[in-house]
């Protein structure tokens, strides 16, 4: 269990009667062209045939069909091991859409309704993020595997984190937060070489999460609007804890206060003014990180990163420097492609990762084994954030992180 400073920097009453365009003005829009959902080009090893772990099909239920219509962008609905078997949304036309999108008659109207159903075995959790931790937290209680859209849990109540650490510890289920940095394909590689032990230790990463958002995106309850960047960090974080499985042990951080109006304290349920936060961050191993979360900059997008390890870097263009002969010798022997995938299932969005996220979830529950991005890698990922934006608000004072391991 983490400790925590029990303060909640997030009134739900509040964020709940914030404004009241909801349902009605959202579906009237279509998707934003939101950062990162264009259909990437990926590195996969297409000489060696995906294979089925077994014949079986994991019987999936779907929350949230959202402004990113989340719920359908990664592909359970086409996996051969996968029968989606019902979907909810709160709001009968994109529950509606969603049920059209993974080709499924069942439909609660709830996700609460919906896990009563003990026909179902696994969830995908792809609500708003404020109850991400309540929801994954129910899925697990009712005896079902949860996978969850990001992040992990909303940092404005801090003890979610800990109810879902301790749920899925204790049920046994698997839990899998859909991180797409972690199969981008810098990630990915860098995963397998410091696996392999071709850094070492690692000395110093960097990751940077940078969308440019001069309006907010449409969110349920205007969740979105105004809210503290470091709530949201694992596009950035990911680029040290979904490559070496460890932590960020403190940080200290600064931020710098918005031009956007949606972003003053007075316009937003958050108080919260800052629209770019960046940190410094000590890792587990002793090494350094620094992290940048920015919507408020123009210019290119991106969710991007480097490490450098004691015995060797990798980082821009994709390519690995070694110190050692002995470094240089154990990455010329792995093959850093991303495995094939079904061929019904497509990589997708977000660096070609939709696919194999969804992939290594349901593999995990057919092994019996851990998802790349389990509860600890997950929590390890998101409540680094909000300590983060914490500094922030203490003028950079250096603060513990809580810890969670498996």
């Amino acid at each position: 269990m983490s400790n925590w400073t029990r303060r909640s920097f997030l009134n739900t009453g509040v964020l709940g009667t914030l404004g009241t365009t909801l349902a009605a003005n959202l579906m009237a829009q279509e998707k934003p062209n939101v950062q990162g959902f264009d259909q990437t080009e990926t590195e996969i090893d297409n000489t060696k045939e995906w294979k089925p772990v077994c014949d079986r099909k994991i019987k999936v239920g779907i929350a949230g069909f959202g402004a990113c219509q989340f719920g359908a962008q990664f592909g359970f609905q086409n996996h051969p091991n996968v029968e989606v078997v019902a979907v909810t949304d709160l709001i009968p036309e994109r529950c509606a859409g969603l049920a059209k999108a993974c080709r499924c008659e069942n439909t609660y109207e709830s996700l609460e309704e919906m896990i009563k159903n003990d026909d179902i075995e696994a969830v995908f959790v792809a609500t708003d993020a404020p109850h991400h931790a309540d929801h994954c937290t129910a899925v697990v209680h009712s005896g079902k595997h949860v996978a969850c859209a990001v992040p992990a849990f909303w940092g404005g109540t801090p003890e979610q984190a800990d109810m879902l650490y301790e749920a899925v510890k204790k049920s046994g289920m698997v839990y899998g937060m859909f991180e797409t940095s972690a199969f981008h394909d810098d990630v990915y590689a860098c995963r397998k070489i410091y696996k392999a032990g071709g850094f070492g230790e690692m000395v110093y990463t960097e990751g940077e999460y940078l969308h440019y958002a001069p309006v907010s995106t449409p969110s349920y309850k205007n969740w979105r609007v105004g809210m503290p960047v470091m709530w949201y960090p694992t596009h950035a974080t990911a680029y040290y804890t979904c490559v070496t499985g460890n932590s960020f042990t403190e940080v200290s951080a600064m931020g710098k206060p918005s031009i956007n109006k949606f972003r003053q304290p007075e316009n937003n349920a958050y108080g919260n003014c800052y629209g770019t936060e960046v940190g410094l961050f000590r890792t587990s191993e002793g090494g350094m990180a620094r992290m940048i979360v920015s919507f408020d900059t123009p210019g290119w997008g991106g969710e991007v990163g480097r490490n450098r390890g004691q015995l060797a870097s990798y980082g821009e263009q994709s390519k690995y420097h070694s110190a050692t002969a002995e470094a240089q010798a154990i990455y010329d022997k792995l093959n850093l492609l991303k495995p094939a995938l079904p061929a019904s299932v497509d990589s997708g969005g977000h660096g070609g990762s939709h696919g194999h996220l969804m992939n290594n979830f349901v593999e995990a529950i057919l092994k019996e084994e851990l998802p790349v991005v389990n509860i600890a890698v997950a929590l390890n990922t998101t409540v680094c954030g909000v300590v983060a934006h914490q500094s922030v608000l203490k003028d950079g004072e250096l603060l513990k992180i809580p810890q969670y391991k498996l």
